[in-house]
């Protein structure tokens, strides 16, 4: 695919490192943000930038977003100053946000209307793989726009997965956080419970390695966020939450029961009431760790399990 001349919305934490990327490959950017630094970056990096999504939007062959939450990509898209009005037909719309699925279809609908196409491609992996160009692709929308857009995705992604039609992408990214949000807030429960008891880390995580407990959060995410002391954002716990409760609300219109997800739901609430909505996800652990008194990182000696003072 030669260069595409590509509008882009939202150049934060995972957006910025794609839009660079699609620079990188040799597509034109104009870039949008509310966060003047955020145009900064991105201008420096050989883009253009725009004061409003309808300005950015403007002769481009496809807009690209990653928004926070949908109704973000609603203002962006359909709004007074939205990147609708001057979207022609034949632009193609991908979303790269996690959103409501009906919220997808919603706006995909508006923009179906003026003979625009869209697709929805929320994202998988951290912000770690938005600078390599190698996140996971979750892609719903027409099979035949699907193909005609792929090379570009591939510019930020390398695991694509084509989901179905518009909002399936949605559906699945929001399956999948669900799962492992629960793995996660599960798992630091257990590492917390076992260091009160007097367990070392390296005895729990040598058992667990061997059975039906192991999990890439022991594996991968937990010994290079929370277990090493680092909790600089790879996914900030308020967008956890955010995907928590798109989740819970998605379990509902199906009607499907998910107890387990309600409690994580609960304590994603509650590590937001505890000052860390922006840290980095595994921040829970630091959430459970000041309730039962006891710390959990490599290298720490067995907790004493006749203390119970809180640190």
């Amino acid at each position: 695919m030669s260069g595409k001349k590509i509008g882009f919305l939202g150049l934060g934490t995972m957006g910025g490192p794609m839009a660079r990327n699609l620079l990188k490959s040799g597509h034109e950017v104009r870039g949008f943000d509310l966060d003047a630094d955020a145009l900064a970056r991105h201008k420096e990096a050989g883009g253009t930038t725009a004061g409003s999504p309808r300005e950015a939007a403007e002769g481009m062959d496809i807009i690209m977003s990653v928004l926070p939450d949908g109704p973000d990509v609603e203002r962006a898209l359909l709004g007074p100053d939205g990147a609708i009005h001057t979207m022609t037909p034949g632009t193609v719309f991908i979303d790269a946000s996690t959103i409501d699925p009906a919220v997808t279809i919603r706006v995909g609908e508006a923009l179906a209307a003026r003979g625009i196409d869209s697709v929805d491609c929320p994202l998988g992996k951290t912000s770690d793989h938005a600078v390599a160009g190698t996140l996971t692709l979750i892609v719903g929308g027409s099979p035949e726009v699907v193909e005609r857009i792929r090379p570009v995705l591939e510019c930020v992604g390398k695991d694509f997965f084509y989901c179905g039609r518009l909002g399936m992408g949605q559906a699945m990214k929001l399956t999948n956080n669900f799962l492992s949000a629960a793995i996660l807030t599960s798992t630091v429960e257990a590492l917390v419970m076992g260091a009160k008891a007097g367990l070392s880390l390296e005895t729990m995580m040598s058992v667990m390695r061997t059975t039906m407990a192991w999990n890439n959060h022991l594996g991968v995410s937990l010994p290079k966020k929370a277990l090493a002391d680092d909790f600089t954002p790879g996914f900030m716990v308020r967008l956890a939450e955010k995907d928590q409760r798109l989740a819970m609300q998605f379990a509902d219109s199906l009607n499907a029961a998910v107890p387990v997800g309600t409690a994580v739901h609960e304590t994603l609430k509650e590590a937001l009431r505890g000052g860390f909505a922006n840290l980095d996800v595994s921040a829970v652990m630091q959430l459970r760790e000041r309730q039962a008194g006891v710390r959990v990182r490599a290298g720490d000696a067995a907790a004493d399990p006749h203390t119970s003072a809180v640190a």
